[in-house]
């Protein structure tokens, strides 16, 4: 039997936890592997599919926040780094170190750029490896080649954490149901809460797949909907007031010519008052964010066309070469679940602290927050679970806790050679960590970030290649992705479409949004025979994905 139907008939069979998860995203899933790991009876539902929300559209860093420094929003910040540390160690195939240019314009915003990433490399305390160091302008151009030369003198170097957001989801996932044998099932929607005498002890869901209501108890019920938060608390109490004031990050994906070396640039400040980043990330550079109010919640935000000119304005701006619309490869944006009310101020000034509230019935939500300290997060949600539910209390366990494929060590690299490879001016010459890991190849690469399979994985990619050496072809040309990925992602990622597979099993729609609709029916194909799909189910993918695909090209 499948995973997502054994899974299914566990809860049928009983369908009696400790602790019910609403909700698939970076909370959903911290929560439910550290409910897990305590050792509670637990099980998650997701509407649609895992990190298919907010949680894959992030700006694709693990960090403290530099602008929430300068905001004066110290604890945030020293929690965020701590956490990327804790992240840095538990997950070394996913998460890499990048070096990132702040440039400058003017001897004084040298100095005080400098001045605040010194207390940044102070907040994050024994983990910060490489220390930031002010740069001249001859060296800024040797790191970023690309950027406008005119009244440039120099900038200052900084690290911090890169991540591919929705394979991080998905390897939280599969050591949820793999390994700590809990139940985590997409596609699977809460449609109502069981309550007795008053009080929440569960939830009713619909799979969306087969239309089959299925019943889930729980002592503790969590909701950890990100910007669907409202909607489940409306379930709780239909006079529920809104808690959040949702805005939406936009960002586009360019080619690695416009930024070529592995150096990003932080923009310091910007017309609304933000930072922009512009990152090498899996082969391209990932430009964000935006900061933009929305009155309602899109499952499949668009960027706005003012959005997509701030930010191309922005690179006009500080790069020799800007890229035009017609540059762009992929444009997505996300949506942030703030909390408070803005009342006509800009949402950039909310809060990005999480927040959890207890309703009458027993409710636990959680919001707010970000990828970062989706681990902190999670184990929150559970502490005031278990104080409200009356369950027998256990400490968090999940500081520690490995998550994906453990990279093998290389010996050869020992401390005293890392060091000779930060230079005079404080500079990591390994900037996309690839002197600490075993990567290798061309540019094309899925640099700093280079897939690390399971023993498991390695196996059957053996097998498939040897029935079929077709499925080693590229799913995208120019993109490192692999046919035999999309096997993979159906008998061990709970893929169910093909959206699932280009969107966040692969990142293909965020590289290549074209080529991504291009490789629409070759990946119906396969997944449709994973899955025991019939023609028509072909056809309704590729049609449906190749719809949603033009939400991610501009024209």
């Amino acid at each position: 039997m499948a995973k997502r139907e054994s899974m299914i008939e566990r809860i049928r069979d009983d369908g009696r936890f400790d602790v019910a998860i609403i909700g698939g995203g970076a909370t959903g899933l911290g929560a439910a592997v550290d409910a897990a790991l305590r050792g509670y009876r637990v099980a998650l539902v997701e509407a649609r599919d895992f990190a298919s929300g907010t949680s894959s559209r992030s700006t694709k860093l693990v960090h403290g926040g530099v602008r929430y420094l300068a905001r004066g929003e110290i604890h945030l910040v020293r929690e965020a780094l701590h956490e990327r540390g804790v992240l840095e160690k538990n997950a070394p195939a996913l998460v890499n170190d990048r070096a990132f240019l702040v440039p400058a314009y003017s001897g004084f915003g040298r100095f005080y750029y400098g001045l605040g990433l010194k207390v940044y490399d102070w907040l994050a305390g024994p983990r910060n490896a490489i220390p930031s160091r002010i740069v001249d302008r001859d060296r800024a151009l040797e790191l970023v080649p690309t950027l406008k030369r005119d009244g440039l003198k120099g900038g200052v170097v900084y690290h911090d954490g890169q991540f591919d957001d929705s394979r991080l989801a998905i390897e939280l996932m599969r050591r949820l149901v793999d390994d700590l044998n809990a139940i985590a099932v997409n596609y699977l929607q809460a449609i109502r809460l069981i309550k007795q005498e008053g009080v929440t002890r569960g939830l009713i869901a619909v799979d969306l797949e087969t239309g089959e209501e299925l019943s889930i108890h729980a002592r503790a019920v969590v909701n950890a909907t990100g910007v669907g938060v409202d909607r489940i608390r409306k379930l709780d109490d239909s006079e529920s007031k809104p808690l959040l004031e949702p805005s939406q990050g936009a960002h586009l994906v360019i080619d690695r010519d416009f930024l070529p070396g592995e150096t990003a640039i932080m923009i310091p400040k910007t017309s609304d008052g933000r930072v922009l980043f512009a990152i090498p990330w899996l082969g391209k550079v990932v430009v964000g964010t935006t900061d933009t109010p929305v009155a309602a919640i899109d499952p499949d935000p668009k960027p706005l066309a003012e959005e997509v000119s701030f930010l191309l304005d922005h690179l006009a701006q500080t790069l020799d070469r800007a890229p035009t619309k017609t540059d762009v490869k992929s444009a997505f944006a996300g949506l942030r679940p703030l909390l408070g009310n803005h009342d006509g101020e800009s949402t950039a000034k909310l809060s990005r602290e999480h927040v959890i509230e207890t309703s009458k019935s027993g409710l636990t939500t959680i919001t707010g927050g970000k990828w970062t300290t989706y681990r902190v997060m999670g184990e929150d949600a559970i502490d005031r679970a278990i104080e409200v539910a009356g369950l027998t209390r256990r400490p968090s366990r999940s500081e520690s806790f490995a998550i994906g494929p453990r990279r093998s060590p290389d010996p050869s690299k020992s401390k005293s050679h890392e060091s000779e490879l930060i230079d005079r001016s404080g500079v990591d010459s390994r900037s996309d960590g690839s002197a600490l890991s075993d990567q290798s190849g061309d540019d094309s690469r899925r640099v700093g970030l280079e897939r690390a399979y399971r023993d498991q994985d390695r196996a059957t990619i053996d097998r498939l290649v040897a029935e079929d050496p077709s499925l080693a072809d590229p799913i995208v040309p120019g993109l490192s992705y692999r046919l035999f990925e999309v096997a993979l992602a159906a008998r061990f990622e709970l893929a169910r479409t093909v959206e699932d597979v280009l969107a966040r099993r692969t990142r293909a729609l965020f590289l290549d949004a074209r080529g991504a609709a291009q490789a629409a029916p070759k990946v119906a194909a396969i997944l449709a025979r994973e899955l025991g799909r019939d023609q028509a189910w072909r056809d309704d993918q590729i049609r449906e994905f190749q719809l949603l695909c033009q939400n991610y090209v501009l024209t």
